[in-house]
């Protein structure tokens, strides 16, 4: 039985749009071979153009005949012309590309690769036809090349020696295999405004690479956008030094792969854009990682003076006497914590930036921002720290099921209204003399 190859020129047809308007595939135009063509033939289709490969492949339902095509798809009105019946078996998630092809052996008289732009149909050898079945098979399971499993931990080094891609990059292209090695780091990105998200449904927002300015759709953020394009799988890894663990092959999520966000510049500054690519897993990919909250408390030093506090701090809190009488107030609400019989906390590596947080023995936490308060920063410091602990809450709600979220100030607010609007936001708000009713909380 004839095998054969159809190609689309995205540059005259815009067969994306015409999918994705609800429109199924049911002929294509041919120019050759009019009278071999038969129901039953297999083809497989192809996208020409940058990132081109085969995208599809299903069988002919019948003889070409001669018709007028809808020019609402074309770039032209294309006229009459010969066109097949077919139908789509099956639409690719990940493409079979070009490159990948254009390796094997038994590839090298196809005419794809060496008469691009002949008319359509190109015919398939059955060798041609073999590899083609062969790759498309791999790209809907899994890789043969590929050894790691979910949950497996490997050294960074060895992983590339092996895999191919930087070392140095979070988001890690393989120029070698067909494989885009993503890394999350959560406490590490905090500092450039990174917040990547588990989500309940088991999907994650993966914040995109790029630490000074709005980030662009450019290296590894192209990358990751046109993945299923190139036909290259993205392996997401925890971790980012040393030893990290592999997570599993994900993919773009097909309605909205991606959305933008604004987040605070590192060391202060006007807001920048930041693009967070929602990602689906596949098969029996981990859906949360595997971490803990927090550690045991690491109680900060009292004794600094304003000389020693940074002078580039963001945060008007973090400066001589403000972090000297911030750093106390933390210590005392941990040990309060501690002797009531909780758990105090203080961030790990995974964690959000917190001041401290607690657990009790049942599993239920809290977690709590601090702020020193002058008559001069008093709004300032409340606006951020309601900010900064439902953000903190937020992110701890994919690893908890409940969160309580505590602020916590130096005296009580000149004006009542901070108490009501943080009840509001279902933030306790409370300072020195009312512990008891923040833990019974």
């Amino acid at each position: 039985m004839p095998r054969w190859l159809l190609h689309c020129n995205a540059k005259k047809f815009d067969l994306e749009s015409f999918r994705q308007d609800g429109h199924v595939l049911r002929s294509w135009t041919i120019a050759r071979y009019v009278n071999e063509l038969a129901a039953g033939d297999e083809f497989v289709l192809w996208m020409s153009g940058t990132n081109a490969g085969v995208i599809a492949h299903g069988r002919f339902t019948g003889s070409a005949a001669y018709g007028q095509a809808d020019p609402d798809y074309w770039a032209e009105d294309p006229g009459p012309r010969n066109y097949v019946p077919l139908e789509v078996d099956e639409w690719l998630d990940l493409r079979v590309s070009k490159g990948q092809l254009a390796t094997d052996p038994r590839m090298t008289s196809a005419t794809i690769l060496r008469q691009p732009f002949a008319g359509n149909p190109h015919r398939l050898s059955n060798d041609e036809w073999q590899a083609m079945h062969e790759a498309v098979e791999i790209s809907k399971g899994n890789d043969p090349d590929w050894h790691l499993k979910p949950g497996d931990e490997i050294r960074r080094v060895d992983l590339h020696a092996q895999y191919g891609g930087s070392s140095q990059n979070e988001i890690s292209p393989s120029g070698s295999t067909n494989n885009i090695h993503i890394f999350t780091a959560p406490s590490p990105g905090h500092r450039h405004g990174y917040y990547d998200a588990w989500n309940e449904d088991g999907t994650f927002h993966y914040t995109g690479e790029g630490q000074t300015g709005d980030q662009r759709m450019l290296r590894g953020n192209k990358a990751i956008l046109e993945h299923r394009e190139t036909g290259k799988r993205l392996r997401l890894f925890e971790g980012s030094r040393g030893t990290v663990r592999y997570l599993g092959e994900w993919v773009l999520a097909h309605e909205q792969p991606y959305s933008e966000a604004e987040v605070p510049t590192p060391g202060g500054g006007p807001l920048r854009r930041v693009i967070r690519f929602h990602l689906v897993p596949l098969k029996a990919t981990i859906t949360t990682p595997k971490v803990g909250i927090g550690q045991g408390y690491v109680a900060p030093d009292e004794s600094i003076s304003a000389t020693s506090a940074t002078p580039s701090a963001p945060d008007p809190d973090l400066m001589g006497r403000n972090l000297s009488t911030h750093r106390r107030l933390q210590n005392a609400l941990a040990e309060q914590a501690t002797k009531r019989g909780l758990t105090a906390l203080s961030p790990d590596v995974s964690d959000p930036d917190f001041d401290v947080a607690w657990r009790s023995a049942a599993g239920q936490l809290t977690v709590c921002e601090v702020k020193s308060l002058t008559t001069a920063n008093e709004a300032r410091q409340l606006r951020a720290g309601v900010g900064q602990v439902l953000d903190y809450q937020d992110q701890l709600r994919q690893r908890a099921p409940e969160v309580t979220a505590v602020l916590w100030v130096e005296r009580e607010p000149s004006e009542r209204r901070w108490v009501d609007l943080c009840h509001r936001a279902g933030v306790i708000l409370a300072w020195p003399g009312q512990e008891e009713s923040v833990f019974q909380s």
